[in-house]
C-alpha cells in the first residue's frame, strides 16, 4: 500500500499540461525515486477525474474511461511508497464528489498539490481553451456558476473554493500551493518546483518534449467563437478535440497573432476583489505556499482589448487568411491521398515478351489433345 498520494487537482491553464508530460515521460525516473505515477496512458487521470465528478460524458470517451479510476485506485494500493494522481478537472468536483474520492483512497498520508497563477490570467486563458473546444459563451459570462462538477464551471478556477473542498480535511502543511514562476523565469523552474514538493530530484528528469499550449490572439479567438456557432455535426469530444482545437486552433489559426485580452472594466473589477479575497484567506490558512503568494493578485493592464473591441475589417481580414491556409492544406491533402491511391493499385503486368508470344503459339491446344 502506498504511504503517500499526491494529488494534483488544479487549476487548469497554470501550466498542467506542460507538467504533466514531463513527468509521464519520466514515469521510469520517478519509480527510481520511489514515485509512482499510474495509468497506462495518461488520458487514464482524465478519465478518473470524469468518474470522480460523475461527469455525464464518460461512458462516450472509451470503453475503459468508466473504469480509469479503480485502476489508479489499484495502483494506489500496490505501490509501495508514493503515488502521483494528476489532472487540473479533479478540482471542479462538488464537495462530497471530492469527500468521496478522499475516502476512496483509504488511510495512505495525502498531500493536495494547486498550481496557480492570477484570476484573470486564469479565466481569460481558460476561456480560450473553452472557446477552442466549440463553445461560443462571451469572456463576460464565462465561467458559469453552477456546480455540477463540470470542468467548465467557476468551482474549476475559484483557487479558494478547491482548498475548501479538498483540503479542507486535511493538515494545512499537506495542502500544497504552487504560484506560477515569473514570466522570465527558466522553463524549467515549474517542474523543478513542482518535483520539490513530490520529494524528487529534477536534476535527472528528461525535460525534452514537452511543447507549451499555445495561445490564440484576441481577433483569432472572437473569430472562432463567431465561427463555431456555425459547424453542424462537430459534436463529439473527438471532433471537437482534433479538429476544432487541434486542427483550426492550433494548426491554423495560432500562427496568425497573438493578442493579449482582458474582460470589460466591470468585470475585472470582480476579479481582482476575488483575487484579493483570495490571497487574504490562503494566508490566513497557513496553507503550505511555493512561490510568491502575492503574485495572485490582479493586475491591470489598460492597453488591452476586450473580444468585442474587434472590428469586422480585423474579423474578415483574418477570415481569409484561415481559408487561404485551410484551401492550401486540403490541396496537399488531396495530392498525398491521390499519390497513396496510385501506390496501392498494382501496375500493369509488362507486355509478353516476343519469346513468351511464340510458346504460347506452340502450345498444343487443348482441341489437339
Amino acid at each position: 500500500m502506498a504511504q503517500r498520494v499526491y494529488l494534483h487537482v488544479g487549476l487548469p491553464k497554470t501550466g498542467t499540461t506542460y507538467v504533466q508530460t514531463v513527468l509521464w515521460r519520466n514515469r521510469q525516473a520517478l519509480a527510481e525515486q520511489g514515485l509512482v505515477y499510474p495509468g497506462v496512458r495518461r488520458r487514464e487521470h482524465l478519465w478518473a477525474s470524469m468518474v470522480v465528478r460523475e461527469h455525464p460524458g464518460l461512458e462516450r470517451r472509451n470503453p475503459r474511461a468508466e473504469g480509469a479510476w479503480d485502476r489508479l485506485l489499484e495502483q494506489v494500493r500496490e505501490a509501495p511508497d508514493g503515488v502521483l494522481i494528476s489532472h487540473e478537472f479533479f478540482g471542479a468536483a462538488s464537495a462530497e464528489q471530492a469527500r468521496r474520492a478522499l475516502g476512496d483512497l483509504g488511510d495512505v498520508e495525502v498531500h493536495l498539490i494547486v498550481t496557480a497563477r492570477d484570476l484573470v490570467s486564469v479565466v481569460t486563458s481558460y476561456w480560450q481553451e473553452y472557446v477552442k473546444h466549440g463553445f461560443d459563451r462571451p469572456l463576460d459570462d464565462f465561467p458559469p456558476s453552477e456546480d455540477r462538477g463540470d470542468e467548465w464551471t467557476w468551482a474549476a478556477v475559484d483557487l479558494l473554493g478547491v482548498f475548501e473542498r479538498w483540503g479542507s480535511g486535511l493538515p494545512p502543511e499537506r495542502v500544497h500551493l504552487l504560484v506560477l514562476p515569473e514570466p522570465g523565469a527558466p522553463r524549467e523552474t515549474l517542474v523543478t518546483q513542482f518535483a520539490a514538493l513530490l520529494g524528487v530530484d529534477a536534476s535527472v528528469l528528461d525535460l525534452e518534449g514537452a511543447n507549451p499550449n499555445s495561445s490564440l490572439g484576441v481577433v483569432e479567438v472572437e473569430l472562432l467563437r463567431r465561427l463555431v456557432r456555425r459547424l453542424d455535426g462537430f459534436t463529439s469530444a473527438l471532433d471537437r478535440g482534433v479538429w476544432i482545437r487541434g486542427y483550426l486552433s492550433h494548426d491554423v489559426l495560432v500562427p496568425h497573432g497573438s493578442e493579449s485580452f482582458q474582460p470589460s472594466p466591470d468585470r475585472l473589477a470582480e476579479l481582482v476583489a476575488r483575487a484579493d479575497a483570495t490571497v487574504d484567506a490562503v494566508r490566513n490558512a497557513h496553507y503550505d505556499v511555493v512561490g510568491d503568494l502575492e503574485r495572485l493578485r490582479v493586475g491591470r493592464r489598460d492597453e488591452l482589448r476586450h473580444p468585442s473591441d474587434v472590428r469586422a475589417p480585423e474579423l474578415l481580414s483574418t477570415a481569409l487568411d484561415t481559408i487561404a491556409t485551410m484551401l492550401g492544406d486540403l490541396r496537399e491533402i488531396r495530392r498525398e491521398n491521390t499519390a497513396l491511391k496510385r501506390a496501392m493499385v498494382p501496375p500493369p503486368p509488362p507486355p509478353p515478351s516476343r519469346w513468351e508470344r511464340l510458346r504460347r503459339r506452340l502450345r498444343p491446344s487443348s482441341s489437339a489433345r
